[in-house]
């Protein structure tokens, strides 16, 4: 530490050394690579987890993709019965076929993980693979046990 005397005034003023981040905040901003993905992503969505509902339309979800000061953010349910999923978070980057999403996805079903809840938290990509009219997330293995989750957004 390093005292400085300012005999003007006869005050003393201690400098302390001040921590600086070695890395940037990251901008909260979504990347947007690609001008036609992003306008496709924004709006209301169908959200679906297969073991809730996979091919009766009626069982899907709804997922609100919404833009906030150059932010996309993304919230939506799908519940049936007791069985749910959740969506809840922010999108960082947007590509032609794929987006990066910041956030949690929760899952119960009654008969995976013994009928409790399962959390994943943190960054996620959904893509489109061979031509289909979703973003599924890639990281289907389920934390929570052996099952593979097909958690997709619907166009």
């Amino acid at each position: 530490m390093k005292v400085i005397s300012l005999l003007a005034i006869g005050l003393s003023i201690a400098l302390y050394p001040i921590a600086l981040s070695a890395q940037p905040e990251p901008s909260p901003r979504t990347i947007v690579n690609n001008a036609a993905a992003f306008r496709q992503l924004r709006g209301d969505r169908k959200l679906n987890l297969q073991w809730i509902g996979w091919d009766n339309w009626s069982d899907f979800g709804n997922a609100k993709v919404f833009d906030r000061r150059g932010t996309l953010f993304i919230r939506g349910k799908q519940t049936k019965g007791d069985d749910f999923l959740t969506i809840d978070g922010k999108i960082l980057r947007v590509d032609a076929k794929e987006f990066t999403f910041r956030g949690r996805i929760v899952t119960k079903v009654k008969d995976n993980n013994n009928g409790q809840a399962c959390e994943r938290e943190g960054d996620m990509v959904f893509k489109i693979t061979q031509n289909r009219r979703y973003w599924r997330l890639q990281q289907m293995q389920s934390p929570c046990g052996t099952e593979t989750d097909y958690v997709d957004i619907f166009m």
